[in-house]
This record gives structure tokens, C-alpha cells and sequence, in this order.
């Protein structure tokens, strides 16, 4: 696992590992169902960076609490 840190600064814990198609997949534990991928691993981190932020942003549209569990 390695932290991450979103537009907002906040760090979390995601989950790198490699695809079966080659491309490395990224997944954040503490918000259910937020995964990307990306060809390198800077790549996906930067993916699941903007998936976080965007993730947080429908969150807050919809007025549904944030779950900011940080590690």
C-alpha cells in the first residue's frame, strides 16, 4: 500500500498491483468502488488522484458524508 494525496491535501491509503492486461490497477480501500488503472505506476497514481477528487466531489453533491478516514 501507499498514500496518496489528493487535490485536497488529504492523505489515503491505496492498493497498486499489477492488471492481467499489463496496465497497473489502483483502488482505494476507504471509498468503495473508486479504482483506476494506468500503463506506469506514476500514471495511475496520477488517475486515482483525480478518480479520489472526483469521487469526494459527488460525495458532497449529493450530500452524503465524506468517509475522510486518512492513515
Amino acid at each position: 500500500m501507499m498514500p496518496t494525496e489528493t487535490h485536497t491535501q488529504s492523505k489515503r491509503q491505496v492498493l497498486l498491483s499489477p492488471g492481467e492486461d499489463g496496465y497497473f490497477v489502483v483502488e482505494v480501500p476507504s471509498l468503495p468502488g473508486c479504482i483506476s488503472q494506468g500503463k506506469t505506476r506514476e500514471e495511475a497514481i496520477a488517475n486515482i488522484e483525480e478518480a479520489i477528487a472526483v469521487y469526494i466531489e459527488v460525495l458532497q453533491e449529493r450530500g452524503e458524508p465524506n468517509t475522510e478516514r486518512s492513515r
